[in-house]
């Protein structure tokens, strides 16, 4: 039984960490106590009930805090620029395809939400992205 515990703690982990967010993590601590227990000589029904037991109670105890601690989070990558200013570095045209914007350190291809050319040097909201182009709207002066 030794060699279930530990195939399924190896099993566990590697689903972990090949997937993006906490997934198995509780059942593998599950499979460390019921390794624990195999390894006291206790009976399989209690290393079984102890593993499954486990892994309930850690998930039952962390998986609210984790989904919470995830949500509090700061955006990153692309979706960290959605709301905040930038200013056009290159004229923003639609109809030619044209335009970038600078915005926290970054350039990105921008378009103009409305339709209408922007100028150099205008300052604009980004409103959200499409592909990997940003849909701008420009800030009243």
């Amino acid at each position: 039984m030794i060699y279930v515990w530990i195939g399924l703690i190896i099993f566990f982990i590697l689903i972990e960490a090949l997937t993006p967010q906490l997934l198995t993590i509780w059942f593998a601590a599950g499979s460390a106590v019921g390794l624990l227990l195999c390894a006291l000589h206790l009976p399989e029904w209690l290393q079984i009930a102890s593993a499954v037991a486990v892994s309930v109670l850690l998930l039952i105890l962390t998986r609210p805090l984790v989904r919470k601690l995830n949500r509090d989070a700061e955006k990153t990558n692309a979706l960290g620029v959605i709301g905040k200013t930038g200013v056009v570095s290159e004229r923003i045209d639609n109809l030619a395809f044209t335009g970038r914007v600078n915005v926290a350190g970054q350039s990105w291809s921008a378009r103009s939400a409305d339709g209408n050319p922007l100028r150099v040097g205008d300052t604009v909201q980004v409103l959200h992205i499409e592909g990997v182009k940003l849909i701008v709207t420009k800030l009243s002066e």
